[in-house]
């Protein structure tokens, strides 16, 4: 992804959407690719370099943007990690939403598939990054916050399947829960001693999942 790329640009002729005056902003998903590359590209330097010895202009130089641009997309150079370490539990939170109301929530965790389709290049950049967290502060404190960001969505999933109209503190405790279970095991995972043997990553995750769905009502 180039510098260009990175710019909010006018949509193309022919794609069916009415035309604008000035410089449109960018979509969500050209937001979130573009979020995604720099993200990438700081873990790549940050394993390097670590992060104290590398500086945000060596991170927009590395995608081909300007500070100015990098600064449109993250408040300091530690945050540019923030879409990676929220990869996991927005795709838990699409899940639990997802999930029919009339099914065991624990059958949405144990389904192998929603661990299966993501891409091998950007599951190995996020493992990388969940190591440097051992040794780098500023990013673990930026996966605690992305981790329990997701708290809101996986509360309402619960408070859905006990009949509640909205989540309360039950619901929020419960979410509470099955989050720190989660981050557990994904902390547990990465930060295991190299070369030391133990569960995949995906047998870790539903061992931890089941720990506290056992003890919910639904």
């Amino acid at each position: 992804m180039n510098a260009a790329q990175l710019q909010p640009r006018r949509k193309p002729g022919g794609s069916g959407v009415e035309p604008r005056l000035g410089r449109p902003p960018l979509s969500e998903r050209r937001k979130a690719a573009a979020r995604l590359e720099i993200a990438k590209a700081a873990v790549e330097l940050f394993v390097a370099q670590g992060v104290e010895g590398t500086s945000a202009g060596e991170i927009a130089e590395a995608v081909g943007i300007s500070i100015r641009t990098l600064w449109r997309y993250f408040p300091s150079k530690e945050e540019c990690v923030a879409p990676l370490l929220a990869f996991g539990a927005e795709r838990l939170s699409r899940r639990l939403g997802d999930w029919p109301v009339d099914r065991p929530l624990i059958e949405a965790l144990d389904d192998e598939r929603w661990l299966q389709d993501t891409d091998p290049d950007t599951q190995q950049v996020v493992l990388d990054l969940m190591r440097l967290t051992r040794s780098e502060p500023s990013l673990h404190s930026v996966w605690m916050r992305e981790t329990f960001d997701a708290l809101p969505v996986v509360a309402d999933a619960f408070a859905a399947r006990a009949g509640k109209p909205e989540a309360d503190m039950e619901a929020r405790v419960q979410a509470g829960m099955l989050l720190s279970a989660l981050h557990l095991a994904l902390r547990e995972y990465a930060w295991r001693e190299q070369g030391a043997s133990g569960p995949e990553l995906d047998e870790m995750l539903r061992d931890a999942a089941r720990v506290v769905i056992r003890g919910l009502p639904f």
